[in-house]
């Protein structure tokens, strides 16, 4: 019982987490006023549009796994791969980070794979993903310097945050600590049971993250990986026009939002909420968008984006047992 209870204290205080950044954003929010604008000035094809955007990056992320998966002897059913991926993200809204073990257990059951090796390639993917995070991040500083400075100038919690991180001597003495105690009980820790369950464990980890080096056609993942942060992109810069508003920002604008609100999904909260919705409204206060406006279009886009993983999300989970009935 003791494990269930940790998993729902832990889903209990993410979920709280979220709730209560979502409602220091929209406390002062004129209920009325944001029900009225989503009723009667909203163009929804163009949320329609974020949406197969959104679809068509799943299906690229369900591509570019397959491609990596290869390499380790294996080649499981597209549409179970596909399906994997969405019950991770649905996941993902349950428990933070619990989508990239979620999807490799599914996978590892279904195809009869191993889960320590599929664990390698997400593993490698999110490294992957995070590259490309930061190059886009330095295409908004370069591009877009003076939003950043104001940003940061708006949000004086989230600078004092940054430096405290890259200026503190905590994270210096942990890591100088951390390496002393390795090299003063190397021998010890060499010859444990515990070590060479570690190194069982990390040998299947090993062959997951060889799979690019042995990856066939890594032009292909390669244009995958663009792929898939181009729709990423695309689903919320093509809600800006949906509101008259924001109809008139440029892509680099939408560039600024959507890597400032990347960043937001960061944050140990399910799905990023009140996070997300934070950096979005902020990145759009820069670009001269009333905060009103700006948390109207959060709301929006992050709730169409959250939706759509719910509802593939969970007709993924219903029919995987279904599709596989012969494997079992």
């Amino acid at each position: 019982m003791k494990p269930k209870i940790i998993q729902a204290l832990k889903f209990i205080a993410f979920l709280t987490l979220g709730a209560l950044l979502f409602w220091l954003v929209y406390k002062d929010q004129d209920i009325e006023r944001l029900k009225s604008i989503l009723k009667n000035d909203v163009n929804y094809w163009w949320v329609w549009l974020s949406l197969f955007f959104g679809l068509l990056s799943h299906i690229s992320r369900t591509m570019r796994w397959s491609l990596m998966i290869e390499p380790l002897g294996k080649k499981p059913r597209l549409l179970n791969t596909f399906l994997a991926v969405m019950v991770g993200y649905l996941m993902n809204l349950v428990f933070p980070r619990m989508g990239e073990i979620s999807r490799c257990g599914v996978l590892a059951r279904y195809e009869k794979m191993s889960f320590t090796q599929l664990i390698g390639t997400v593993v490698v993917e999110r490294i992957i993903d995070v590259i490309m995070l930061l190059l886009l991040t330095l295409i908004v500083i370069v591009g877009q310097f003076g939003q950043v400075i104001q940003f940061l100038e708006n949000n004086p919690d989230v600078r004092d945050k940054l430096n405290s991180i890259a200026m503190s001597p905590w994270v210096i003495l942990s890591i100088v600590a951390l390496i002393a105690l390795v090299v003063v009980f190397r021998k010890r820790l060499l010859h444990s049971s515990a070590f060479e369950k570690v190194r069982g464990i990390l040998n299947n980890f090993a062959e997951g993250l060889k799979s690019i080096k042995d990856m066939k056609n890594k032009w292909a993942f390669i244009l995958h990986s663009v792929f898939i942060w181009v729709m990423y992109y695309l689903m919320l810069y093509v809600v800006f026009f949906s509101f008259e508003f924001t109809s008139h920002l440029t892509m680099i604008a939408g560039l600024t939002t959507f890597v400032l609100g990347s960043y937001g999904m960061v944050a140990p909260v399910q799905g990023g909420i009140g996070a997300w919705h934070f950096m979005v409204v902020q990145a759009l206060m820069v670009y001269g968008i009333d905060k009103a406006d700006g948390m109207v279009f959060a709301l929006l886009a992050h709730t169409s984006m959250t939706g759509m993983m719910i509802v593939v999300g969970l007709i993924s989970l219903l029919i995987l047992p279904f599709i596989n009935r012969s494997k079992q």
